[in-house]
């Protein structure tokens, strides 16, 4: 694993301090890690909806649609 400085003010590093002593993290690193991955998953789930609303329309999800999909999940 490789190492990253980082400089915060005050005030956030206070934040910081705080997060990690009520929040279930045992270091800052853990709570810098977290922040970081949640940050990427966002940034998947962006993608993934830019995508579907770039994707062209397809037929309407309505009550016959999702009683298919109950009938397909039921066959199972």
């Amino acid at each position: 694993m490789s190492t990253m400085n980082i400089s915060l003010p005050e005030t956030l590093k206070t934040f910081v301090d705080e997060r990690v002593a009520s929040g279930g993290y045992g270091t800052s690193s853990e709570y810098m890690r977290a922040l970081i991955r949640r940050d990427q998953d966002r940034e998947h789930l962006r993608g993934l909806l830019l995508d579907g609303a770039a994707s062209p329309p397809t037929a309407p999800a309505d009550s016959a649609y999702f009683d298919g999909l109950r009938e397909r999940a039921r066959a199972r």
